[in-house]
């Protein structure tokens, strides 16, 4: 990543726009290019700049985060949430829109730089905190027998990658390879139609198959 990870803030209040985006500017690996008002003019500059990762504020005029991170979702573009607001819907909106992350905004920069970073790799940027969130936000009991076809093994990879497991920590936890456990990931990732771990983890709270 020597050129940087490409970056785009989308964010309705100007003084929080220019503070994000000069903290962006000094973090080293990350190249900032551009900043948005709000949802439109978020999409019109992902368009231009072709962005690895979108810090996406929800509540904007004319189109609101979330409907911006599920229109870049569609495109293949991923966005980190970025909000003053940690409550249950916002969560559930942004993840289920497609964010691969969660942040507030009273984040700092250490913890902006390994989202970007996270989600630039194609994983997930949840903390505990906000997982906590979609536990409280859901309450669907346990179905039985399991939901979309899922063997019992991955609804148990599923409720571990709740927890917050890597690949390498489920494979050590079950006993098995890490290849078997990709495999098992990969299977139930198209069972469910997630796109991440991120929407995994929605998907295990809001089914009974994760654990608080």
């Amino acid at each position: 990543m020597a050129a940087g990870i490409r970056v785009l803030l989308a964010d309705d209040q100007r003084v929080v726009r220019e503070g994000l985006g000069t903290l962006l500017g000094l973090l080293d690996g990350i190249e900032l290019v551009g900043t948005a008002a709000d949802g439109e003019e978020a999409l019109a500059l992902a368009a231009q700049h072709n962005p690895d990762v979108v810090l996406m504020d929800l509540r904007m005029p004319r189109m609101d985060g979330t409907e911006a991170i599920r229109r870049l979702a569609q495109r293949g573009t991923a966005s980190i949430a970025l909000t003053t607001y940690a409550d249950d819907a916002s969560v559930l909106g942004a993840l289920r829109a497609g964010a691969r992350g969660y942040l507030t905004k009273d984040a700092g920069a250490g913890q902006i730089k390994a989202a970007v970073e996270a989600v630039a790799r194609g994983e997930a940027a949840l903390d505990p905190a906000i997982q906590h969130h979609v536990l409280a936000a859901v309450s669907a009991p346990a179905m039985e027998p399991l939901p979309d076809e899922l063997t019992p093994r991955e609804a148990e990879v599923l409720g571990l990658i709740a927890e917050g497991l890597t690949n390498a920590e489920i494979a050590e936890r079950l006993v098995v390879s890490t290849a078997t456990v990709k495999s098992h990931v990969n299977h139930l990732f198209a069972k469910i139609g997630a796109r991440d771990r991120a929407q995994a983890v929605v998907y295990a709270y809001a089914n009974g198959l994760a654990q608080s």
